[in-house]
């Protein structure tokens, strides 16, 4: 008996419930929580819809320690999957070292008044879980994630050494609105409104946000602006393969998305400290985000294909080479599967992957972990096998940029 406990039903939640009720031989039992347990039964009726499995559902505020305690111990559940808010990385954490249990998370801990998302929170949890005999993995989605994972998979099969990598995420789809965000939009706003970031030569090189551009011909997209921002795979990459030169990291943007950004920022509308309205204190970026359309929403709507890999240079067998591993994911087809277009499918199936190389050992170990710390051969296979496969390229030269 495999039971997992998932924290948070929003659009990576519910793809992720619906995959691991695909693979009833590794998750025996499903419970989906949430604060709102009505998103929860929503997302197990379609779950029950599609592929016949009944899940359980919980109400649960996820930044109450103690509460999380005990539907643990109701739920008993041998790992919990959290894919709440990254403000509730910590509290989650805790609650599996009072319960005994392993842990996995997509995005890593930031304060919930601070634009400041890094690892350090997390990996002092190292000690705590290493005497606990648990396990906690961090960054199992996509970007961070499989990107790590390509990564870790570039340099165990096709490099012997890699001296430069880029990250590239393209999202090319179309929702048909104006603006909005296709994952939690104070999440979304904070990381893309954050000063630019990579590693070079030994130390972080940082930059005004959304300052540099270039242009990218993505396979199945087309070109695309892409530009250089931080994201937090960045961090554990430069600590794990210290040996690469440089690590970069770029997003593409379109120029209606860009636009409406740059006036909220001028309006004030993305400040995440308070301010006074008619007597009440209210956080901008919240009230932004209560305008803005549900990420999950966005399902039946978007069309087109993201486009998400990582171009390593280096050296094979005494020989400069340049490898090219992406996966493109189609957004009406993720949609026709899970209900939920690719930007959380993407996030949600290697969610469900880790989640099943835990619970059947293949992935294991005491501590906290990085996805690319770990044999990145299983995880591989199994993006081949869930929907999300991939592609080595041979690239003729490095980026010219």
């Amino acid at each position: 008996m495999s039971k997992v406990l998932v924290i948070g039903a929003g659009g990576v939640g519910s793809v992720a419930v619906h995959k691991m009720a695909m693979s009833k031989d590794v998750f025996s039992h499903i419970t989906l929580a949430s604060r709102r347990i009505h998103k929860c039964d929503a997302v197990a009726a379609s779950v029950k819809q599609r592929t016949g499995v009944t899940i359980g559902t919980a109400e649960l505020d996820a930044d109450d320690v103690s509460a999380t305690v005990a539907l643990i111990k109701a739920v008993q559940p041998q790992l919990v999957v959290n894919l709440a808010l990254p403000y509730q990385d910590l509290a989650i954490m805790d609650a599996c070292l009072e319960a005994g249990v392993n842990y996995l998370d997509t995005a890593n801990y930031e304060p919930r008044d601070e634009a400041k998302f890094e690892y350090s929170w997390q990996w002092a949890y190292q000690d705590r879980f290493k005497e606990a005999g648990l396990m906690a993995l961090l960054g199992c989605g996509f970007d961070p994630g499989v990107t790590s994972v390509f990564t870790s998979y570039t340099h165990k099969h096709l490099l012997d050494a890699i001296d430069t990598l880029d990250i590239l995420d393209c999202n090319g789809g179309d929702h048909g609105h104006p603006f909005a965000t296709n994952f939690n939009p104070e999440i979304n706003i904070r990381e893309v409104t954050a000063p630019s970031r990579h590693w070079e030569n030994g130390q972080w090189v940082e930059g005004p946000a959304l300052a540099q551009k270039q242009t990218f011909d993505f396979d199945q997209v087309g070109p695309r602006n892409m530009y250089l921002m931080y994201h937090e795979e960045l961090e554990s990459l430069a600590k794990f393969y210290p040996e690469i030169k440089r690590i970069r990291f770029w997003m593409t943007f379109g120029d209606s998305y860009l636009k409406h950004l740059e006036v909220l920022q001028n309006v004030g509308m993305t400040r995440i400290d308070p301010v006074m309205f008619e007597g009440r204190e209210i956080i901008p970026l919240q009230f932004l985000k209560a305008l803005l359309p549900e990420p999950s929403s966005l399902g039946p709507t978007t069309r087109g294909k993201t486009n998400i890999g990582t171009i390593a240079t280096g050296e094979k067998n005494g020989e400069q080479k340049t490898f090219y591993v992406n996966n493109v994911c189609d957004h009406e087809a993720a949609y026709a599967e899970t209900g939920s277009q690719a930007v959380s499918y993407t996030t949600g199936v290697p969610a469900m992957i880790g989640a099943a190389l835990m619970l059947t050992g293949q992935w294991k170990g005491a501590g906290v972990f990085n996805m690319e710390q770990l044999d990145p051969d299983p995880f591989m296979d199994m993006l081949n096998q869930h929907g999300l496969p991939w592609q080595v390229k041979e690239l003729p030269s490095p980026l010219a940029f």
